[in-house]
């Protein structure tokens, strides 16, 4: 008897300000009809068998979210919305009253915890990866996973120099895995520019570094199994014992995953997408957005009216 593969979630990140952008740009439209980038991560998700998305945004964006969004996708997926919440904190901590930045990457999938019962992705809503990157993350979330005392999470990676800006300094978690394609860290370099088909960055001391082109750059798409909620509290918890007071300082998810790499309770398979990655770090990359979209279209990759 043939076992029916898990239904699999969505988790689109989409609560941050995107300041360097300059206003709300996760429903900037980039397609021909309107479509934002988030229906084409919907769209791909669908054709790698997702069925259900939990879309993580502040409260205050809930009506420009549904307007820009909800109507031409609830047709097609089953739609959840989490609020990522200052106050949303384990037991005992409360929110300092000087804390007005969100709490991070690793908060904001936190959040999703009450609608997410089944092995889940997590995408930036502002990020494009590609089908490629859906489609390899989606056998892996519908593969049985092995018995083990160990967490087996995936990551989808993409070549550094295909993740850069043309129009300012980014920052990208670097990935080091073994000969098996198995996780070992992710180390956050900040002011990542071009250099060529290589990269530079610069540190604390604004020294410049090099880094090659073809590392592999963590772009937040993740694959996960709901054990991952309880650790995320957990590290979550140590956090706020730590750095609750630091009004800026932020639990990022990569973080998260290293340390329990490093404690030996999760292991992360990581998979490189030949796709180029787009995204809009800056409101000058919209129009490389939006011709990187035409081309697809022009390819038959998307059909030129997304949802019809």
């Amino acid at each position: 008897m043939t076992k029916t593969p898990p239904r699999t979630t969505l988790v689109i990140l989409a609560a941050g300000m995107g300041s360097r952008y300059g206003g709300l740009k996760q429903v900037e439209p980039v397609g021909p009809h309107g479509e934002i980038v988030l229906e084409y991560s919907l769209f791909d998700a669908l054709r790698a068998g997702f069925r259900k998305a939990v879309i993580v945004i502040r409260r205050d964006m809930e009506k420009a979210f549904r307007e820009a969004v909800g109507h031409r996708i609830e047709p097609h997926i089953e739609v959840h919305y989490a609020f990522q919440e200052l106050n949303d904190l384990p037991a005992p901590f409360a929110c300092p009253p000087e804390r007005g930045k969100p709490w991070g990457t690793g908060h904001a999938v936190y959040a999703a915890r009450r609608a997410v019962k089944e092995p889940f992705a997590v995408i930036n809503a502002d990020d494009f990866y590609g089908p490629i990157a859906y489609r390899l993350l989606g056998r892996f979330l519908q593969s049985p996973a092995p018995e083990s005392a160990r967490d087996h999470y995936a990551m989808i990676g993409f070549a550094l120099h295909h993740t850069l800006s043309d129009h300012g300094t980014v920052s990208r978690g670097i990935c080091e895995t073994d000969r098996n394609g198995q996780l070992l860290k992710v180390q956050e370099y900040p002011l990542i520019e071009k250099d060529g088909d290589n990269a530079v960055w610069r540190d604390g001391e604004g020294v410049r570094h090099a880094l090659p082109g073809d590392r592999i750059a963590s772009m937040n798409f993740w694959g996960f199994q709901p054990s991952l909620f309880p650790r995320l509290e957990q590290e979550f918890t140590t956090f706020l014992n730590n750095r609750r007071t630091e009004p800026k300082a932020e639990f990022y998810l990569p973080a998260t995953v290293d340390n329990l790499i490093k404690r030996g309770e999760a292991s992360v398979q990581v998979a490189v997408s030949p796709d180029q990655w787009l995204g809009v770090t800056y409101r000058e990359d919209a129009p490389l957005v939006i011709e990187g979209i035409r081309q697809r279209i022009r390819e038959s990759t998307y059909p030129p009216a997304l949802w019809a």
